[in-house]
């Protein structure tokens, strides 16, 4: 494809161009920033770049440069599916652990932390499970026990692996959704109410004390009208107000990053001033699902640099935002890509009409883009007074 061949023309020209500027810290040479890793860099700041594995690419013998890549430049790693419920039990009562465990291991021989992902959902939900509440054979206060039984077991299984763990996902409408009034959604809240999600928590601190417990969703990276009728991270914020006032143990909100160049978006003094607004209610914040998406043009399947360039400087500015806001506020702990090359990403598959990509830092010939490069300066040139330290977070009794 010529989009793929312009991309790697590009990116190896950019990558010679600093390799020639790199100067080894070596005996009397200066250090060299640009020449670390994201996690190295993110390191002084106490931060968390992480990365969503594909467990397949994972241990693909034939792309060996994944596996180097996700264990050199990250200091943390999240299943993008293997820990779902449906990958998880797929029949009832019988777990299959083996890839998630391997993911583990992997983030343990590489140091790095695991964010766990994910213990409530609607979807990718198995089909027993779903079946038996649609034909009756699952009653509600069955299913209530079934969710509490879950989530006791995956967390006690992974006790003491676990970082922070996404305990409820992507449970709050959108303005688009019918009734347009935000509201709780999905298969959870349609069977047992808004409820489940006090619940939850409840049940993966019992199973592990020492895990951060988060509420992960898209759309909320920074405030609109104020009005949790139609302002989706006004509706969370209230709802994790409510649910410290209750003494839930919620101890975080992710904010998934999901963009795309063909919308408005957000500045870097929106994303941040969310963030502080969140951990003003003593909670920790991440960045946890980051990708930046483009529609892909017949000029950009062609490989036309007047419709490709415009695409890679928006989605490049696009990630220097969230990881702008993110350094800027202390209780933002980690920030996640959604995977890091466009040859492993979910966007081409999830968005086809018209087709979305571009999505990532890396391209398919895994070479760094323009993105890759501003998530590195970001981290080299930003400091005190602004940027400080993390101000680390501990687990709610």
């Amino acid at each position: 494809m010529k989009l793929r061949r312009w991309l790697a023309a590009g990116a190896v020209a950019v990558a010679t161009a600093t390799a020639l500027n790199v100067v080894p810290a070596t005996a009397g040479r200066p250090y060299d920033p640009a020449a670390q890793s994201l996690r190295e860099l993110a390191k002084r700041h106490g931060l968390y770049v992480g990365t969503a594995v594909d467990m397949a690419a994972l241990n693909d013998a034939s792309e060996p440069r994944y596996r180097e890549l996700a264990a050199s430049e990250f200091s943390t790693v999240t299943a993008e599916n293997v820990m779902k419920w449906e990958s998880l039990e797929p029949t009832r009562g019988t777990y299959n652990w083996g890839p998630a465990d391997e993911l583990v291991e992997f983030a343990r021989k590489n140091n790095q932390r695991v964010r766990g992902h994910v213990l409530v959902w609607h979807n990718q939900l198995p089909a027993w499970l779903t079946g038996g509440v649609a034909d009756g054979s699952i009653s509600k206060a069955e299913l209530r026990q079934i969710l509490r039984e879950h989530i006791t077991a995956v967390v006690t299984h992974f006790k003491g692996k676990i970082w922070q763990w996404d305990v409820v996902n992507e449970a709050v409408s959108d303005p688009w959704d019918t009734p347009s009034t935000l509201h709780y959604k999905g298969f959870w809240a349609q069977n047992l109410g808004p409820g489940y999600i006090a619940d939850a928590f409840r049940w993966a601190r019992a199973a592990d004390p020492k895990a951060l417990l988060f509420y992960n969703d898209y759309n909320i990276e920074a405030f609109g009208s104020g009005n949790p009728a139609d302002d989706k991270t006004q509706f969370v914020y209230d709802m994790a107000r409510d649910l410290r006032a209750k003494g839930v143990p919620i101890d975080g909100v992710g904010a998934q990053g999901h963009l795309g160049t063909q919308y408005g978006n957000f500045s870097t003094l929106q994303v941040a001033a969310a963030l502080r607004k969140f951990a003003g209610l003593g909670l920790a914040t991440a960045l946890t699902e980051v990708d930046v998406r483009s529609q892909i043009t017949e000029g950009v399947e062609a490989g036309d640099s007047a419709e490709i360039n415009p695409r890679l400087q928006a989605s490049a500015a696009n990630f220097s935002v969230l990881m702008q806001a993110c350094l800027a506020e202390r209780h933002c702990l980690s920030f996640t890509l959604w995977g890091f090359t466009d040859k492993h990403s979910w966007v081409p598959g999830a968005f086809s009409d018209p087709p979305e990509g571009l999505a990532t830092v890396y391209d398919e010939n895994y070479q760094p883009k323009r993105a890759y490069h501003e998530l590195k300066a970001d981290l080299i040139f930003s400091g005190p007074p602004y940027v400080l330290p993390r101000i680390p977070q501990h687990p709610r009794r």
